[in-house]
């Protein structure tokens, strides 16, 4: 039977007793049913993994004893951000869980020119929870122990005026420049990629003058939420953990 993985806020040390909050337990108490000698695995998103086991479990509280808890490093060597164009309906929701689930480190919505999707404050905040819960939920299911970072929604300048990676590059499919034509080995990258319909001509030049190498990723147009999966994993494969 495999093993329940559950992201918890809270210190996670070996020898004491946790009573999970109110959505992990009704998880394990009400959805999953489980007993009291059940096995379970928590994980702080801050790198830190502990092996627990089930003391009490009603529909209302669950109480769980660790019984070691470790330092877990399975992120990559290759931090990738990803600035990604707001899309529609579940598509956003797609692309943040798989990109999670490919070891993206950091997240930030990107509002570009031809987006479709324009919210007021209050409901921007209420997406942002819900993206946040498919992340972890992607954390859980992955394995991984550290939770991406998930930045505000933001305009790509504002975005490139705070990015720190040591390589950019701008999704482009007019571009002739491929992945393959890089040769250094950078430890961290900007991945900027529109929404549907793409980066306006005026975007993509702000992007490329702020450092950004135009990329493509081969003859084919992909959909805003296959592009950025494939370029993750192309990143990934030649200079992450994919290998």
């Amino acid at each position: 039977m495999r093993i329940t993985r559950l992201y918890v806020q809270q210190p996670l040390v070996a020898g004491s007793e946790l009573s999970l909050p109110a959505d992990a337990a009704h998880h394990i108490g009400v959805v999953l049913r489980a007993q009291v000698g059940q096995p379970v695995v928590l994980f702080d998103g801050c790198g830190t993994e502990a092996h627990a086991v089930i003391t009490e479990c009603t529909r209302k509280q669950v109480c769980v004893q660790i019984n070691s808890a470790e330092t877990v490093n399975r992120e990559s060597p290759l931090a990738i951000h990803l600035a990604i164009g707001v899309s529609r309906g579940e598509r956003m929701e797609f692309v943040l869980q798989k990109s999670t689930e490919l070891g993206a480190a950091s997240i930030t919505p990107l509002l570009c020119e031809r987006s479709e999707v324009r919210l007021a404050d209050e409901r921007w905040q209420k997406k942002m929870a819900q993206w946040q819960k498919i992340m972890i939920g992607a954390c859980e299911q992955s394995g991984r122990t550290t939770l991406p970072i998930l930045h505000s929604p933001t305009d790509l300048s504002h975005c490139l005026a705070n990015d720190n990676s040591a390589q950019r590059f701008v999704l482009h499919h007019r571009s002739d420049n491929s992945l393959s034509a890089q040769q250094e080995k950078p430890r961290s990258v900007l991945l900027v990629i529109g929404p549907e319909g793409g980066l306006s001509e005026k975007e993509i030049a702000a992007a490329q003058a702020a450092g950004c190498s135009a990329l493509t990723l081969g003859p084919r147009v992909l959909r805003t939420e296959t592009a950025p999966l494939a370029a993750i994993s192309v990143l990934q494969a030649r200079w992450g953990d994919f290998q």
